[in-house]
């Protein structure tokens, strides 16, 4: 890209906070700039693209439709300078910064309240943690390792398994009562609470069970396992989650296990990392801490055996 093509950060700035308030006089303030100086730097930058961004109508400016495109990737932009350079002042001469991506329900209810024994054993490193859902390009992303559950299928990485889990039925105590649930037949016609990312996994926990039902895909569906937990801890259904994601809520009678009925899936969960560059020092000490903390767990749910 040449060089004289890109716009002045200083202009994109005041057309994006000037297009936030739908005022040059607000962007001003925010900006500590006089309002005359907000709006030499939108005029400048119109005359450079060609196009007029805003339409001036009396005390007022709102976006043209050129502008609305052009905000939707301008602010996109900052956002992944500002996200960039924070991650850069992040190392602030620190070599021991990890940058970690992990899936939102291991990192928080398995992976967080473990973290401060990382740091009490290795007191230099800086941890940056992320959320990720799907697996990322490693040679556009910048993560040192991340947390993926699924297959052992990563595009140009090594997947190293952590542990399986053991899925199990639960509910609060007030539904189990409500319902009078003693058999796993009695869960068919009640309402049950699904993970988005594994709509199978009722009809398999009935199947399980020995209980055939056409209802097995029936009932509300949830992206993340720590709002379904809480929604079935609050009554709303009987719900199925690892057996490790809710082990403070089965300790505490927030959640009871409804029957013996374990699903055991064949996925797994894996420490990912990028097969063509070795791992930097403090990645690798995060490697061992971890599967030190995997193995101390019991495998978490289960290990993952060769084989």
């Amino acid at each position: 890209m040449k060089r004289g093509f890109v716009p002045h950060a200083d202009s994109l700035i005041a057309f994006e906070c000037a297009a936030r308030h739908g005022s040059f006089t607000r962007a001003a303030e925010e900006l500590h700039l006089t309002q005359g100086a907000v709006s030499k730097q939108v005029r400048h930058l119109e005359t450079r693209l060609g196009v007029e961004l805003f339409k001036r109508v009396r005390q007022r400016i709102v976006l043209t439709d050129a502008g609305r495109l052009y905000l939707h990737d301008v602010r996109g932009a900052l956002e992944s300078l500002t996200a960039a350079t924070r991650q850069v002042m992040s190392f602030a001469g620190n070599e021991d910064v990890l940058n970690l991506a992990t899936l939102p329900s291991f990192g928080t209810r398995w992976l967080a309240p473990r973290l401060s024994g990382f740091i009490a054993a290795h007191p230099t490193a800086s941890l940056n943690v992320t959320v990720r859902l799907r697996p990322f390009d490693f040679a556009k992303e910048p993560f040192d390792v991340a947390i993926h559950y699924g297959d052992p299928v990563w595009a140009g990485a090594v997947a190293e398994p952590l542990f399986r889990e053991d899925v199990i039925a639960v509910a609060s105590p007030a539904f189990r009562a409500r319902h009078r649930i003693r058999r796993p037949q009695d869960l068919a016609p009640l309402l049950r609470l699904h993970q988005s990312t594994r709509p199978l996994a009722w009809r398999q926990w009935f199947e399980c069970a020995g209980v055939e039902t056409e209802l097995a895909f029936q009932g509300p569906r949830f992206e993340q396992f720590v709002m379904m937990a809480e929604a079935a801890a609050n009554d709303l259904g009987a719900a199925l989650v690892p057996r490790f994601f809710v082990a403070e809520e089965l300790a505490s009678g927030r959640l009871v296990q409804l029957f013996d009925t374990v699903l055991r899936l064949p996925s797994a969960y894996h420490l990912v990392y990028p097969e063509d560059r070795s791992l930097r020092p403090v990645a690798a000490r995060f490697r061992d801490w971890l599967m030190g903390e995997v193995s101390a767990a019991g495998g978490g749910d289960r290990p993952v055996l060769p084989g």
